[in-house]
Protein backbone atom coordinates (compact mmCIF):
# COMPACT_ATOMS: atom_id res chain seq x y z
CA UNK A 1 0.00 0.00 0.00
CA UNK A 2 1.44 3.42 -0.91
CA UNK A 3 2.11 6.07 1.69
CA UNK A 4 -1.14 8.02 1.91
CA UNK A 5 0.24 10.82 4.06
CA UNK A 6 3.36 12.23 2.42
CA UNK A 7 4.00 11.10 -1.13
CA UNK A 8 0.61 11.24 -2.84
CA UNK A 9 -1.75 14.04 -3.89
CA UNK A 10 -4.64 14.72 -1.53
CA UNK A 11 -7.13 13.28 -4.03
CA UNK A 12 -5.31 9.95 -3.86
CA UNK A 13 -4.69 9.85 -0.13
CA UNK A 14 -8.32 10.73 0.57
CA UNK A 15 -9.49 8.00 -1.80
CA UNK A 16 -7.26 5.34 -0.24
CA UNK A 17 -8.39 6.27 3.26
CA UNK A 18 -12.00 5.87 2.15
CA UNK A 19 -11.33 2.70 0.12
CA UNK A 20 -8.38 0.90 1.76
CA UNK A 21 -9.42 -2.45 0.27
CA UNK A 22 -8.73 -1.29 -3.31
CA UNK A 23 -6.59 -3.79 -5.26
CA UNK A 24 -5.87 -1.99 -8.53
CA UNK A 25 -6.61 1.12 -10.55
CA UNK A 26 -7.54 1.26 -14.24
CA UNK A 27 -6.18 4.30 -16.12
CA UNK A 28 -8.52 4.74 -19.09
CA UNK A 29 -9.52 6.92 -22.03
CA UNK A 30 -11.93 6.75 -24.98
CA UNK A 31 -10.42 6.38 -28.45
CA UNK A 32 -11.62 7.55 -31.87
CA UNK A 33 -14.21 4.75 -32.06
CA UNK A 34 -15.40 5.26 -28.48
CA UNK A 35 -13.64 2.11 -27.27
CA UNK A 36 -12.33 2.44 -23.72
CA UNK A 37 -8.64 1.58 -23.59
CA UNK A 38 -5.96 1.96 -20.94
CA UNK A 39 -3.73 0.13 -18.47
CA UNK A 40 -4.30 -1.57 -15.12
CA UNK A 41 -1.92 -0.78 -12.26
CA UNK A 42 -1.52 -2.42 -8.86
CA UNK A 43 -2.74 0.03 -6.25
CA UNK A 44 0.78 0.28 -4.86
CA UNK A 45 1.81 2.01 -8.11
CA UNK A 46 -0.94 4.61 -8.09
CA UNK A 47 1.62 7.32 -7.39
CA UNK A 48 3.12 6.66 -10.83
CA UNK A 49 -0.16 7.72 -12.43
CA UNK A 50 -0.22 11.02 -10.58
CA UNK A 51 3.36 11.93 -11.45
CA UNK A 52 4.63 13.80 -14.53
CA UNK A 53 2.82 11.42 -16.88
CA UNK A 54 2.92 7.87 -18.21
CA UNK A 55 3.89 6.86 -21.73
CA UNK A 56 1.26 5.87 -24.28
CA UNK A 57 1.70 5.68 -28.06
CA UNK A 58 -0.32 8.45 -29.63
CA UNK A 59 -1.54 6.06 -32.32
CA UNK A 60 -3.81 4.44 -29.71
CA UNK A 61 -6.30 7.22 -30.51
CA UNK A 62 -6.33 6.24 -34.18
CA UNK A 63 -7.19 2.54 -33.92
CA UNK A 64 -10.00 0.77 -35.72
CA UNK A 65 -13.09 -0.38 -33.84
CA UNK A 66 -11.50 -3.84 -33.56
CA UNK A 67 -8.22 -2.45 -32.19
CA UNK A 68 -5.86 -2.54 -35.16
CA UNK A 69 -3.54 0.28 -36.14
CA UNK A 70 -4.45 1.49 -39.61
CA UNK A 71 -1.43 3.82 -39.90
CA UNK A 72 -3.68 6.75 -40.89
CA UNK A 73 -1.74 9.53 -42.57
CA UNK A 74 1.50 7.80 -41.58
CA UNK A 75 0.78 7.82 -37.85
CA UNK A 76 1.58 4.40 -36.41
CA UNK A 77 3.95 2.12 -38.32
CA UNK A 78 5.32 4.84 -40.58
CA UNK A 79 6.48 7.30 -37.92
CA UNK A 80 7.85 4.72 -35.47
CA UNK A 81 4.77 4.91 -33.23
CA UNK A 82 6.15 7.50 -30.76
CA UNK A 83 4.94 7.84 -27.18
CA UNK A 84 3.08 10.81 -25.75
CA UNK A 85 2.43 11.65 -22.09
CA UNK A 86 -0.83 10.53 -20.51
CA UNK A 87 -1.88 12.55 -17.46
CA UNK A 88 -4.66 12.03 -14.96
CA UNK A 89 -7.71 14.27 -15.24
CA UNK A 90 -8.11 15.71 -11.73
CA UNK A 91 -11.20 14.61 -9.85
CA UNK A 92 -11.79 11.40 -11.82
CA UNK A 93 -10.36 8.87 -9.34
CA UNK A 94 -13.42 6.82 -8.33
CA UNK A 95 -14.28 3.28 -7.20
CA UNK A 96 -15.52 0.64 -9.65
CA UNK A 97 -18.56 -0.96 -7.95
CA UNK A 98 -19.12 -3.62 -10.61
CA UNK A 99 -15.64 -5.14 -10.37
CA UNK A 100 -15.29 -8.57 -8.77
CA UNK A 101 -12.55 -7.24 -6.47
CA UNK A 102 -12.43 -3.73 -5.01
CA UNK A 103 -10.81 -1.51 -7.61
CA UNK A 104 -10.70 2.03 -8.94
CA UNK A 105 -10.46 3.88 -12.23
CA UNK A 106 -9.21 7.25 -13.39
CA UNK A 107 -9.52 9.12 -16.69
CA UNK A 108 -6.45 10.10 -18.68
CA UNK A 109 -5.74 12.80 -21.25
CA UNK A 110 -2.71 12.97 -23.53
CA UNK A 111 -0.15 15.69 -24.05
CA UNK A 112 2.51 15.89 -26.71
CA UNK A 113 6.07 15.91 -25.42
CA UNK A 114 6.14 19.71 -25.72
CA UNK A 115 3.25 19.99 -23.24
CA UNK A 116 0.53 20.90 -25.75
CA UNK A 117 -2.68 18.85 -25.88
CA UNK A 118 -2.26 15.83 -28.16
CA UNK A 119 -4.35 16.85 -31.21
CA UNK A 120 -5.64 13.37 -32.11
CA UNK A 121 -7.30 12.72 -28.77
CA UNK A 122 -11.10 13.22 -29.12
CA UNK A 123 -11.30 14.94 -25.75
CA UNK A 124 -8.70 17.46 -26.87
CA UNK A 125 -10.62 18.01 -30.12
CA UNK A 126 -13.62 18.96 -27.98
CA UNK A 127 -11.45 21.31 -25.90
CA UNK A 128 -10.33 23.05 -29.09
CA UNK A 129 -13.93 23.59 -30.19
CA UNK A 130 -14.95 24.81 -26.72
CA UNK A 131 -12.25 27.46 -26.93
CA UNK A 132 -13.88 28.75 -30.11
CA UNK A 133 -17.32 28.88 -28.46
CA UNK A 134 -15.82 30.72 -25.49
CA UNK A 135 -14.79 33.50 -27.90
CA UNK A 136 -18.50 34.30 -28.19
CA UNK A 137 -18.60 34.79 -24.39
CA UNK A 138 -21.11 31.95 -24.23
CA UNK A 139 -21.08 28.77 -22.16
CA UNK A 140 -22.77 25.57 -23.34
CA UNK A 141 -25.00 23.54 -21.03
CA UNK A 142 -25.29 19.99 -22.31
CA UNK A 143 -26.87 16.65 -21.47
CA UNK A 144 -26.59 13.26 -23.14
CA UNK A 145 -29.36 10.69 -23.53
CA UNK A 146 -28.31 7.19 -24.50
CA UNK A 147 -30.29 4.19 -25.66
CA UNK A 148 -28.84 0.71 -25.32
CA UNK A 149 -29.85 -2.93 -25.50
CA UNK A 150 -29.48 -5.73 -23.00
CA UNK A 151 -28.84 -8.95 -24.88
CA UNK A 152 -28.35 -12.57 -23.91
CA UNK A 153 -24.74 -13.62 -23.59
CA UNK A 154 -25.57 -16.69 -25.68
CA UNK A 155 -25.94 -15.74 -29.32
CA UNK A 156 -28.51 -16.97 -31.79
CA UNK A 157 -27.81 -18.53 -35.21
CA UNK A 158 -24.92 -16.88 -37.01
CA UNK A 159 -23.90 -14.99 -33.88
CA UNK A 160 -27.02 -12.81 -33.92
CA UNK A 161 -28.08 -11.19 -30.64
CA UNK A 162 -31.14 -12.33 -28.69
CA UNK A 163 -33.24 -10.52 -26.10
CA UNK A 164 -32.32 -11.44 -22.53
CA UNK A 165 -34.46 -13.63 -20.33
CA UNK A 166 -36.45 -11.76 -17.73
CA UNK A 167 -34.94 -12.20 -14.24
CA UNK A 168 -38.54 -12.44 -12.99
CA UNK A 169 -40.26 -14.74 -15.49
CA UNK A 170 -37.31 -16.47 -17.16
CA UNK A 171 -38.91 -15.76 -20.52
CA UNK A 172 -37.65 -13.68 -23.43
CA UNK A 173 -39.74 -10.60 -24.08
CA UNK A 174 -40.57 -10.44 -27.78
CA UNK A 175 -43.05 -7.55 -27.66
CA UNK A 176 -42.47 -3.82 -28.05
CA UNK A 177 -43.86 -1.88 -25.09
CA UNK A 178 -42.37 1.61 -25.24
CA UNK A 179 -42.43 3.23 -21.79
CA UNK A 180 -43.79 -0.05 -20.44
CA UNK A 181 -43.09 -0.35 -16.73
CA UNK A 182 -43.08 -4.16 -16.73
CA UNK A 183 -39.63 -4.24 -18.37
CA UNK A 184 -38.35 -1.65 -15.91
CA UNK A 185 -39.70 -3.77 -13.05
CA UNK A 186 -38.23 -6.99 -14.45
CA UNK A 187 -34.76 -5.47 -14.75
CA UNK A 188 -35.02 -3.32 -11.63
CA UNK A 189 -31.98 -4.96 -10.04
CA UNK A 190 -29.79 -4.16 -13.01
CA UNK A 191 -31.11 -0.60 -13.29
CA UNK A 192 -30.65 0.04 -9.56
CA UNK A 193 -27.05 -1.18 -9.76
CA UNK A 194 -26.43 1.10 -12.75
CA UNK A 195 -27.73 4.02 -10.71
CA UNK A 196 -25.46 3.05 -7.81
CA UNK A 197 -22.43 2.66 -10.05
CA UNK A 198 -23.06 6.05 -11.64
CA UNK A 199 -23.43 7.68 -8.22
CA UNK A 200 -20.10 6.16 -7.16
CA UNK A 201 -18.52 7.58 -10.32
CA UNK A 202 -19.96 11.04 -9.73
CA UNK A 203 -22.18 10.70 -12.81
CA UNK A 204 -25.64 12.21 -12.33
CA UNK A 205 -28.44 10.38 -14.11
CA UNK A 206 -32.13 11.14 -14.46
CA UNK A 207 -35.09 9.27 -15.89
CA UNK A 208 -34.95 5.66 -17.08
CA UNK A 209 -37.42 4.22 -19.58
CA UNK A 210 -37.96 1.11 -21.65
CA UNK A 211 -37.81 1.86 -25.35
CA UNK A 212 -39.17 0.57 -28.66
CA UNK A 213 -37.83 -2.99 -28.58
CA UNK A 214 -37.35 -5.91 -26.18
CA UNK A 215 -34.36 -5.30 -23.93
CA UNK A 216 -33.92 -1.68 -25.02
CA UNK A 217 -33.64 1.07 -22.41
CA UNK A 218 -32.82 4.75 -22.28
CA UNK A 219 -31.16 6.53 -19.35
CA UNK A 220 -30.77 10.30 -19.31
CA UNK A 221 -27.73 12.09 -17.95
CA UNK A 222 -28.21 15.40 -16.18
CA UNK A 223 -27.59 18.82 -17.74
CA UNK A 224 -24.14 20.22 -16.91
CA UNK A 225 -22.55 23.58 -17.64
CA UNK A 226 -19.17 21.85 -17.93
CA UNK A 227 -19.24 20.24 -21.41
CA UNK A 228 -15.98 18.34 -20.91
CA UNK A 229 -17.31 16.73 -17.75
CA UNK A 230 -20.60 15.96 -19.49
CA UNK A 231 -18.71 14.06 -22.19
CA UNK A 232 -16.45 12.40 -19.59
CA UNK A 233 -19.58 11.31 -17.73
CA UNK A 234 -21.00 9.84 -20.92
CA UNK A 235 -17.88 7.69 -21.34
CA UNK A 236 -18.04 6.60 -17.69
CA UNK A 237 -21.76 5.90 -17.97
CA UNK A 238 -21.32 3.55 -20.93
CA UNK A 239 -18.55 1.67 -19.12
CA UNK A 240 -20.68 1.41 -15.98
CA UNK A 241 -23.70 0.05 -17.89
CA UNK A 242 -21.56 -2.59 -19.60
CA UNK A 243 -19.80 -3.55 -16.37
CA UNK A 244 -23.01 -3.85 -14.35
CA UNK A 245 -24.61 -5.90 -17.14
CA UNK A 246 -21.79 -8.45 -16.94
CA UNK A 247 -22.38 -8.83 -13.19
CA UNK A 248 -26.05 -9.56 -13.97
CA UNK A 249 -25.22 -12.26 -16.52
CA UNK A 250 -26.21 -10.28 -19.62
CA UNK A 251 -24.45 -8.00 -22.10
CA UNK A 252 -25.17 -4.33 -22.70
CA UNK A 253 -24.52 -3.02 -26.19
CA UNK A 254 -24.53 0.49 -27.59
CA UNK A 255 -24.44 -0.90 -31.14
CA UNK A 256 -26.55 1.40 -33.30
CA UNK A 257 -28.73 -1.31 -34.90
CA UNK A 258 -28.36 -4.78 -33.37
CA UNK A 259 -31.75 -5.94 -34.76
CA UNK A 260 -32.58 -5.03 -38.34
CA UNK A 261 -36.35 -4.85 -37.83
CA UNK A 262 -36.29 -3.21 -34.38
CA UNK A 263 -35.51 0.27 -33.18
CA UNK A 264 -31.94 1.51 -33.33
CA UNK A 265 -30.10 3.07 -30.41
CA UNK A 266 -29.37 6.78 -30.52
CA UNK A 267 -27.23 9.27 -28.66
CA UNK A 268 -29.37 12.38 -28.22
CA UNK A 269 -27.64 15.57 -27.19
CA UNK A 270 -29.34 18.53 -25.49
CA UNK A 271 -27.63 21.93 -25.76
CA UNK A 272 -28.42 25.41 -24.46
CA UNK A 273 -26.17 28.48 -24.24
CA UNK A 274 -25.63 30.82 -21.30
CA UNK A 275 -24.16 34.31 -21.41
CA UNK A 276 -21.94 35.93 -18.76
CA UNK A 277 -25.01 36.62 -16.62
CA UNK A 278 -26.23 33.01 -16.85
CA UNK A 279 -29.10 33.94 -19.16
CA UNK A 280 -30.10 31.37 -21.75
CA UNK A 281 -29.53 33.09 -25.10
CA UNK A 282 -31.78 30.53 -26.79
CA UNK A 283 -34.76 32.02 -24.96
CA UNK A 284 -36.75 34.08 -27.43
CA UNK A 285 -38.96 35.79 -24.84
CA UNK A 286 -42.28 36.36 -26.57
CA UNK A 287 -40.96 34.67 -29.72
CA UNK A 288 -40.78 30.86 -29.79
CA UNK A 289 -37.02 30.97 -30.50
CA UNK A 290 -34.29 33.58 -30.37
CA UNK A 291 -32.25 34.55 -33.43
CA UNK A 292 -29.24 32.99 -31.74
CA UNK A 293 -31.06 29.67 -31.46
CA UNK A 294 -32.13 29.80 -35.11
CA UNK A 295 -28.63 30.63 -36.30
CA UNK A 296 -27.14 27.88 -34.11
CA UNK A 297 -29.46 25.33 -35.71
CA UNK A 298 -28.66 26.69 -39.16
CA UNK A 299 -24.98 26.07 -38.59
CA UNK A 300 -25.46 22.57 -37.19
CA UNK A 301 -27.59 21.61 -40.18
CA UNK A 302 -25.10 23.20 -42.59
CA UNK A 303 -22.25 21.18 -41.08
CA UNK A 304 -24.21 17.90 -40.93
CA UNK A 305 -23.20 16.46 -44.34
CA UNK A 306 -19.47 16.64 -43.61
CA UNK A 307 -19.90 15.39 -40.03
CA UNK A 308 -22.08 12.33 -40.73
CA UNK A 309 -19.01 10.07 -40.54
CA UNK A 310 -18.71 11.05 -36.87
CA UNK A 311 -22.43 10.79 -36.09
CA UNK A 312 -22.56 7.38 -37.79
CA UNK A 313 -19.04 5.95 -37.37
CA UNK A 314 -19.33 2.43 -38.81
CA UNK A 315 -21.34 0.42 -41.38
CA UNK A 316 -23.91 -0.76 -38.85
CA UNK A 317 -24.59 2.86 -37.86
CA UNK A 318 -26.28 3.55 -41.20
CA UNK A 319 -28.86 0.81 -40.66
CA UNK A 320 -30.59 3.19 -38.21
CA UNK A 321 -31.55 5.57 -40.98
CA UNK A 322 -34.88 4.40 -42.34
CA UNK A 323 -38.00 6.43 -43.00
CA UNK A 324 -40.83 6.63 -40.49
CA UNK A 325 -39.18 5.06 -37.43
CA UNK A 326 -38.47 8.14 -35.27
CA UNK A 327 -34.90 8.36 -36.57
CA UNK A 328 -34.08 11.64 -38.37
CA UNK A 329 -33.26 11.22 -42.05
CA UNK A 330 -33.20 14.87 -43.15
CA UNK A 331 -31.64 18.23 -42.30
CA UNK A 332 -34.69 19.49 -40.48
CA UNK A 333 -35.82 21.14 -37.28
CA UNK A 334 -39.10 21.65 -35.51
CA UNK A 335 -40.88 22.33 -32.24
CA UNK A 336 -41.77 19.16 -30.36
CA UNK A 337 -41.19 17.09 -33.49
CA UNK A 338 -39.34 13.79 -33.04
CA UNK A 339 -39.05 13.22 -36.79
CA UNK A 340 -36.57 16.08 -37.17
CA UNK A 341 -32.78 16.10 -36.81
CA UNK A 342 -32.99 19.05 -34.41
CA UNK A 343 -35.94 19.16 -32.04
CA UNK A 344 -36.90 22.09 -29.81
CA UNK A 345 -38.45 20.40 -26.77
CA UNK A 346 -41.35 21.80 -24.82
CA UNK A 347 -40.53 24.52 -22.29
CA UNK A 348 -39.22 28.03 -22.86
CA UNK A 349 -37.14 30.47 -20.87
CA UNK A 350 -34.19 28.88 -19.12
CA UNK A 351 -35.26 25.45 -20.45
CA UNK A 352 -35.11 26.41 -24.15
CA UNK A 353 -32.65 24.09 -25.87
CA UNK A 354 -31.75 22.10 -28.97
CA UNK A 355 -32.08 18.33 -28.98
CA UNK A 356 -29.64 16.94 -31.54
CA UNK A 357 -31.05 13.53 -32.54
CA UNK A 358 -28.83 12.39 -35.41
CA UNK A 359 -26.01 10.45 -33.71
CA UNK A 360 -26.06 6.75 -32.96
CA UNK A 361 -25.25 5.39 -29.50
CA UNK A 362 -22.06 3.93 -31.01
CA UNK A 363 -20.61 7.39 -31.74
CA UNK A 364 -17.81 8.95 -29.72
CA UNK A 365 -19.46 11.43 -27.29
CA UNK A 366 -16.53 13.87 -27.38
CA UNK A 367 -16.64 14.06 -31.17
CA UNK A 368 -20.44 14.24 -31.36
CA UNK A 369 -20.47 17.18 -28.95
CA UNK A 370 -17.53 18.81 -30.73
CA UNK A 371 -19.37 18.49 -34.06
CA UNK A 372 -22.56 20.01 -32.64
CA UNK A 373 -20.73 22.91 -31.00
CA UNK A 374 -18.67 23.56 -34.12
CA UNK A 375 -21.90 23.80 -36.11
CA UNK A 376 -23.44 26.02 -33.47
CA UNK A 377 -20.47 28.42 -33.58
CA UNK A 378 -20.44 28.33 -37.38
CA UNK A 379 -24.12 29.22 -37.51
CA UNK A 380 -24.02 32.02 -34.94
CA UNK A 381 -20.97 33.73 -36.41
CA UNK A 382 -22.28 33.50 -39.98
CA UNK A 383 -25.96 34.10 -39.11
CA UNK A 384 -27.10 31.01 -41.01
CA UNK A 385 -30.83 30.65 -41.55
CA UNK A 386 -32.09 27.11 -40.76
CA UNK A 387 -35.19 27.55 -42.92
CA UNK A 388 -38.75 27.11 -41.68
CA UNK A 389 -39.62 24.59 -38.97
CA UNK A 390 -41.11 21.28 -40.00
CA UNK A 391 -44.67 20.87 -38.76
CA UNK A 392 -45.34 17.41 -40.18
CA UNK A 393 -43.36 14.24 -40.77
CA UNK A 394 -39.75 15.09 -41.64
CA UNK A 395 -38.87 11.41 -41.80
CA UNK A 396 -40.80 10.25 -44.85
CA UNK A 397 -37.76 9.95 -47.13
CA UNK A 398 -33.98 10.15 -47.02
CA UNK A 399 -32.45 13.59 -47.55
CA UNK A 400 -30.48 13.46 -50.83
CA UNK A 401 -28.08 16.03 -49.38
CA UNK A 402 -26.95 13.73 -46.56
CA UNK A 403 -24.56 10.81 -47.10
CA UNK A 404 -26.34 7.70 -45.86
CA UNK A 405 -23.61 5.27 -46.90
CA UNK A 406 -20.23 4.92 -45.14
CA UNK A 407 -17.99 5.71 -48.13
CA UNK A 408 -20.11 8.71 -49.09
CA UNK A 409 -19.93 10.04 -45.55
CA UNK A 410 -16.15 9.66 -45.50
CA UNK A 411 -15.89 11.40 -48.86
CA UNK A 412 -17.97 14.34 -47.59
CA UNK A 413 -15.78 14.62 -44.51
CA UNK A 414 -12.62 14.41 -46.62
CA UNK A 415 -13.90 17.18 -48.90
CA UNK A 416 -15.26 19.30 -46.05
CA UNK A 417 -14.16 22.91 -45.67
CA UNK A 418 -15.75 23.79 -42.30
CA UNK A 419 -14.77 21.03 -39.88
CA UNK A 420 -10.95 21.38 -40.26
CA UNK A 421 -11.23 24.96 -39.01
CA UNK A 422 -12.65 23.66 -35.74
CA UNK A 423 -11.07 20.22 -35.23
CA UNK A 424 -7.61 21.17 -36.48
CA UNK A 425 -6.37 20.82 -40.04
CA UNK A 426 -5.09 17.26 -39.59
CA UNK A 427 -7.82 15.60 -37.56
CA UNK A 428 -10.60 15.08 -40.16
CA UNK A 429 -8.11 13.57 -42.62
CA UNK A 430 -6.71 11.21 -39.99
CA UNK A 431 -10.23 10.20 -38.94
CA UNK A 432 -11.22 9.50 -42.55
CA UNK A 433 -8.04 7.52 -43.21
CA UNK A 434 -8.62 5.37 -40.13
CA UNK A 435 -12.28 4.69 -40.86
CA UNK A 436 -11.68 4.07 -44.58
CA UNK A 437 -9.15 1.35 -43.71
CA UNK A 438 -11.58 -0.10 -41.19
CA UNK A 439 -14.30 -0.17 -43.87
CA UNK A 440 -11.96 -1.94 -46.27
CA UNK A 441 -11.27 -4.59 -43.63
CA UNK A 442 -15.01 -4.94 -42.98
CA UNK A 443 -15.63 -5.59 -46.67
CA UNK A 444 -12.93 -8.27 -46.79
CA UNK A 445 -15.25 -10.68 -44.96
CA UNK A 446 -17.83 -12.88 -46.67
CA UNK A 447 -21.11 -13.20 -44.80
CA UNK A 448 -23.82 -15.88 -44.79
CA UNK A 449 -26.12 -13.92 -47.11
CA UNK A 450 -23.37 -13.56 -49.69
CA UNK A 451 -22.92 -17.33 -49.77
CA UNK A 452 -26.68 -17.92 -49.84
CA UNK A 453 -27.26 -15.52 -52.73
CA UNK A 454 -24.26 -16.09 -54.95
CA UNK A 455 -22.84 -19.61 -54.53
CA UNK A 456 -25.50 -21.03 -56.83
CA UNK A 457 -26.00 -17.93 -58.98
CA UNK A 458 -23.77 -19.26 -61.75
Amino acid sequence: MPDTQKTLPKEVSDFLKAHPETSWVDAIFSDLSGVVRGKRYPIGQIGKLFGPGIAFPGSVFLLSAFGESQDPKGRGFSDGDPDELAKVIPGTLQPVPWAERPSAQVLLTLEAMDGTPFPFEPRNVLKTVLARVAELKLRPVVAFELEFYLIDRERGPGGAPRPPRSPVTGQRDLATQVYGMAAVDDFAGFLEDVAGACAAQGVEIGATSSEYAPGQFEINLQHLDDPLKAADDCVLFKRAVQGVARRHGVQATFMAKPYLESSGSGLHLHISLLDDEDRNVFDGGEAPASETLLHAMGGILDLMPESMAILAPNPNSYRRFRPNIYVPVSRSWGYENRSTALRIPIGGGAARRIEHRMAGADANPYLVLATALAGLHHGITNKIDPGPPCTGNAGESLDAGLPFRPYRALDRMREGKILPGYFGADYPGAYVACKAKELESFEDHIGAVEYAWYLMAD
